[in-house]
C-alpha cells in the first residue's frame, strides 16, 4: 500500500488557477499532519469519463478522494451544494474546479444530474458520493445508496470505480470546524476494480435495474472498507 506522494507528480492541466492553488495549499499540510495509505490507483483509468463511488464519513472526504484522484493523475469534479458558490474564496475554487453545483429542488437536481451526464461523457472524471450525505450507522460502514449515480452509469455506460475511504472522521469528525491531528491520524483510501453493471444497462432503467445497480456499487465499497479496516462488516 502507497504513501502519498504529492504536488510534482500532481497533473495541473484542467485544475484551473484557484482549484490548482487551493490543491497545493492543502496538500503539503496534510502530508505532514496526517499519514496516507494508499491502495488500487490502477483501477482510475488515466483517460476517458469515469465515475467514483465513495463511502461518505467526513467533510475531509473530499480532499481526500482529490488528492487520491490526482496521485492516480485524474482531476476529480464533485457535486456540491450551490450555497458554496456565494462564498468568497470557496466560490472562485468551485468554479475553478468546474464542479456541480446542487441546488434545492427537482428541477435543480436534474439540471446537475444532466451536467454530470456532460462531464463523463466529455471524459471527465467525476466522483459521487451515493450515501448522499454521511453514513447514519454508528459503527462507520456504509448506509444504503440512492440511485442517482446508478442512472448516470446505466445510461452512458460510464465505468464505475468503487472506493473506500477510512480515517477521514478521525481527521475531521461530524460536527467539528477544526481538523484533529494529535494523534495525526493515517487516511486510507483504496480503490477496486470497476462494477459490472453491463447486464443492467438501458436508455431507461427500471427501479429494479436502478436499486440492482446501485447495491453492487455500495457492496463493491463496502468489501473495499472491509479489506482496509481488516474485518468482516457486522452483516456479512
Amino acid at each position: 500500500m502507497a504513501k502519498l506522494r504529492l504536488i510534482g507528480r500532481f497533473p495541473r492541466r484542467g485544475r484551473g488557477f484557484w482549484y490548482g492553488l487551493a490543491i497545493e495549499v492543502i496538500a503539503p499540510v496534510l502530508a505532514l499532519t496526517t499519514r496516507w495509505r494508499l491502495r488500487g490507483r490502477r483501477h482510475l483509468p488515466r483517460r476517458g469519463g469515469v465515475l467514483v463511488a465513495s463511502n461518505h464519513l467526513s467533510y475531509a472526504d473530499p480532499i481526500a478522494v482529490t488528492l487520491f484522484g490526482l496521485t492516480a493523475r485524474r482531476v476529480p469534479r464533485f457535486f456540491a451544494k450551490a450555497d458554496l458558490w456565494t462564498v468568497p474564496v470557496v466560490r472562485s475554487v468551485m468554479s475553478s474546479g468546474r464542479h456541480l453545483p446542487v441546488h434545492r429542488g427537482r428541477s435543480s437536481a436534474l439540471d446537475a444530474y444532466r451536467q454530470a451526464v456532460a462531464s463523463v461523457r466529455a471524459g471527465e472524471c467525476v466522483v459521487v458520493f451515493p450515501e448522499g450525505t454521511f453514513g447514519d450507522r454508528a459503527d462507520g460502514w456504509p448506509s444504503e445508496g440512492k440511485t442517482g449515480l446508478a442512472r448516470m452509469a446505466l445510461t452512458t455506460g460510464t465505468p464505475v470505480v468503487p472506493v473506500a475511504c477510512w480515517g477521514t472522521q478521525h481527521l475531521l469528525p461530524v460536527g467539528r470546524s477544526l481538523p484533529r491531528v494529535v494523534p495525526r491520524p493515517t487516511l486510507h483510501l483504496a480503490a477496486g476494480p470497476p462494477v459490472d453493471l453491463s447486464d443492467l444497462e438501458s436508455d431507461r432503467p427500471g427501479a429494479a435495474q436502478l436499486r440492482e445497480a446501485t447495491d453492487r456499487i455500495m457492496a463493491a465499497i463496502t468489501d473495499l472498507l472491509a479489506e482496509v479496516r481488516d474485518q468482516p462488516p457486522p452483516d456479512a
